[in-house]
């Protein structure tokens, strides 16, 4: 079902004028001005107020901001101002950004920075390493820009660096979204090689804007990379969930994101995650609409139905939200994390002492 949201006009600041106006603050962050969208309505000034973060707090969100301090860790929760951020934080899971800050992609709706790259370090595996065995962490996802001009994509230190976490850090859930390589096989089986928990790669869009808002990526590679995913780790006889994300608001219908839900589950994609595209500057593909959290509900509805595991639905999320509670084994070590198991029939009962 689709829902017509009204466009809310915020009243006009005291003085403000035809003439001239304060520099906008980062729309990603609930403020500045949208350009018009394709049918010719203008969205907010301001996001509407379900779109509010929760300030960050929490004693282990104050404890691991503390520790990176003192490392040279690139964290995306950081760069990307996730709104997320202090409830992860608090989960102690984290995302680390390795590869460097330039991606070789400019895709329409993302931030980061673009160009050539000239910074490379194959020991920051053994760095990463170090660092994250300090924090303490419960679930570790590692991502990184698009390396294109590396041969395989940077997909070797990938795999170190869940080679290494994994001996650093044995209990920890390890998660990789990772870029597409080009669509060629043997970076994709060197990573699965290393076993992640969970691999992640995001599908972004519905097909029909592909290519407005993924620079260079495309559609049947991406689902490729999630099947050819599965197949690999059935190889080496373990098992990995995949993972992929959408965002909305981009100008999609309700139809094409059932297509592209269905297109996930064909591919025996486990895991996704839906949330509301954010226009980080006016450089930047705009809001078509805000989707309501009734929108949000009724789609992970939609997606259960269809056989995901996991399904996390609503304005804020993002790719690594609620990351640490999708790993295969998941509820156990929450109930754990409770004080509780599961006796023989599959009850949830104390633990002794």
């Amino acid at each position: 079902m689709q829902r017509e949201l009204p466009i809310l006009q915020p009243p006009a600041a005291p003085g403000a004028g035809h003439h001239g106006s304060a520099e906008p603050i980062t729309i990603a962050m609930g403020g500045g001005a949208f350009a018009a969208a394709s049918d010719g309505s203008v969205a907010l000034r301001r996001h509407p107020d379900w779109i509010r973060a929760k300030l960050p707090s929490g004693e282990n969100y104050h404890d691991l901001k503390r520790l990176l301090r003192g490392l040279n860790l690139n964290t995306v929760c950081e760069e990307a101002h996730c709104p997320n951020i202090g409830e992860c934080w608090d989960q102690r899971t984290a995302t680390i950004m390795i590869l460097g800050d330039t991606c070789t992609r400019a895709c329409g709706f993302c931030n980061v920075k673009t160009g050539r790259p000239t910074w490379f370090d194959e020991d920051e595996p053994r760095r990463v390493a170090d660092a994250i065995e300090q924090l303490g962490l419960e679930h570790v996802v590692v991502t990184s820009v698009a390396r294109d001009d590396l041969p395989d994509g940077g997909a070797h230190v990938f795999a170190e660096t869940i080679r290494l976490l994994r001996e650093r850090v044995p209990g920890m859930g390890v998660e990789v979204l990772i870029p597409d390589f080009n669509g060629e096989e043997a970076p994709l089986r060197d990573v699965m090689a290393a076993r992640p928990d969970i691999l992640n790669h995001n599908l972004e869009t519905v097909r029909r804007l592909q290519k407005p808002v993924r620079k260079r990526a495309r559609w049947d590679r991406t689902l490729g990379v999630l099947e050819r995913a599965k197949a690999y780790a059935a190889e080496a006889r373990y098992a990995v969930h995949t993972k992929s994300s959408l965002m909305v608001g981009l100008g999609e219908t309700r139809d094409e994101l059932t297509e592209a839900f269905e297109a996930l589950r064909e591919v025996d994609c486990d895991i996704l995650t839906i949330g509301q595209y954010l226009r980080p500057s006016l450089k930047h593909l705009p809001v078509e609409r805000y989707y309501h959290p009734d929108e949000f509900a009724e789609m992970k509805s939609a997606a259960q139905a269809l056989g995901f595991k996991h399904v996390e639905s609503g304005p804020l999320v993002r790719s690594s939200y609620h990351a640490r509670d999708q790993v295969p084994g998941a509820e156990l070590k929450a109930m754990r994390r409770r004080q509780a198991t599961l006796d023989g029939e599959g009850r949830v009962v104390p633990l002794a002492g």
